[in-house]
C-alpha cells in the first residue's frame, strides 16, 4: 500500500482533538500500516454534518475508519446510520462516555457543543505551572529551585525545556538545570530533595543533529567549541553523567521518546522515589494517581 492508503476520519462537534490523540495512540500500535488522520472540526450542525458525511460516502471505496466525538445524540445517530450504510468500522468515543457518567450520576448530559473544559481550579494550577516552567527554564533563577516539584539535569538540548513546559501543562513545577562540563552547577541544586532530581541523556548522535540544525538556524557552523563536534559530545555526555551521578540521579534517555511516555516516566520515577524517601509528590488539582 502506497502513503495515504488507510484513512481515519474524525468527527468532532469542537476541535477533534481528543478524538485525533486517540486516532495517534490507536496507530501507533500498527507500525507497518500507512494510516491517514483527516480531521473534520466543527461539526454541531446539521449541514455541517451532512457535508462531512458526504465526503465519507465520497470516499467509501477506500479503505476507512470513523472516530467521532459528538455530545448531541441525534448527530451521534446520524453518524452510526451513515457508516452502517457505506459498511465503514466507526468508534463512538463520546457516546460511551456519556452513557457511562449518566448511569452513575443520575444525570442526564446537556449535550453542549464546544463547551470549555477544564476551567477549573486545574486549569489555573496548570497555568501557573507552565509560567514557572517558562522562568526557570535553562536554570534562570536558581533560588526558585526549593519550590519544585520536579528538578531536570541534562545537557543542552537534551530535551529539558519541552519537557519542563509538557510537566507544566500536566501541573508540576518543573525547573531544568543545563550541566556544562568545567562549569560547577548552582550549589542550591544539591540543597532540593534528591527524589524530585532527574537527569536526561541522549544519544550522542542524535544530539549532534540537532545542534547542527540550530547552529544552522543561528548561521553558524559550531565545531569551534565542540557544541556541534561528535568527538566532544561523547565526552561532554561522560562528564555530565558524572554530575548526574553526583547528585543521585536516575537518568531516563530521551532519544526517539515521545514526548508524553518521557513525562510519564518521570512523574512515575520521582513518585516512586518521594515514597521511598518517606514524602510525596504534590498532586495537581483535579487528578489522583494509584499506586498498587
Amino acid at each position: 500500500m502506497t502513503k495515504g492508503d488507510l484513512e481515519i476520519h474524525v468527527l468532532a462537534d469542537s476541535t477533534g482533538e481528543t478524538a485525533v490523540r486517540l486516532a495517534r495512540a490507536a496507530r501507533a500500535q500498527f507500525p507497518d500500516a500507512p494510516f491517514e488522520i483527516i480531521r473534520h472540526p466543527r461539526l454541531g450542525r446539521m449541514d455541517a454534518m451532512v457535508k462531512a458525511l458526504n465526503t465519507l460516502k465520497e470516499r467509501s471505496d477506500r479503505p476507512i475508519a470513523v472516530f467521532f466525538t459528538l455530545v448531541n445524540a441525534e448527530l451521534r445517530s446520524l453518524v452510526i446510520n451513515a457508516c452502517t450504510d457505506l459498511g465503514l468500522p466507526y468508534t463512538d468515543l463520546m457516546g460511551d462516555a456519556l452513557a457511562a457518567l449518566e448511569k452513575i450520576s443520575g444525570h442526564t448530559a446537556d449535550e453542549v457543543p464546544m463547551r470549555p473544559v477544564g476551567v477549573e481550579a486545574d486549569y489555573f494550577v496548570r497555568i501557573s505551572a507552565m509560567e514557572f516552567a517558562i522562568r526557570n527554564d535553562d536554570g534562570a533563577m536558581p533560588a526558585a529551585l526549593r519550590e519544585c516539584d520536579i528538578c531536570l539535569i541534562g545537557a543542552s538540548r537534551s530535551g529539558k525545556t519541552p519537557l519542563s513546559i509538557y510537566l507544566g501543562y500536566l501541573g508540576y513545577k518543573t525547573v531544568n538545570v543545563p550541566l556544562v562540563p568545567g562549569i560547577e552547577p548552582p550549589e542550591e541544586l544539591f540543597g532540593i530533595d534528591r527524589w524530585r532530581i532527574v537527569g536526561l541523556t541522549i544519544d550522542a548522535e542524535r544530539l549532534l543533529q540537532i545542534r547542527s540544525r540550530r547552529v544552522q538556524g543561528l548561521g553558524g557552523f559550531g565545531t569551534r567549541d565542540g557544541y556541534a563536534d561528535l568527538v566532544q559530545i561523547y565526552d561532554e555526555l561522560d562528564e555530565v553523567g558524572k554530575i548526574q551521578r553526583r547528585l543521585g540521579a536516575p537518568i531516563i534517555d530521551t532519544t526517539g521518546l515521545a514526548l508524553e511516555e518521557a513525562a510519564a516516566r518521570i512523574i512515575d520515577i520521582v513518585d516512586e522515589r518521594a515514597r521511598k524517601a518517606g514524602s510525596q509528590l504534590r498532586r495537581p488539582a483535579g487528578q489522583l494517581r494509584i499506586t498498587p
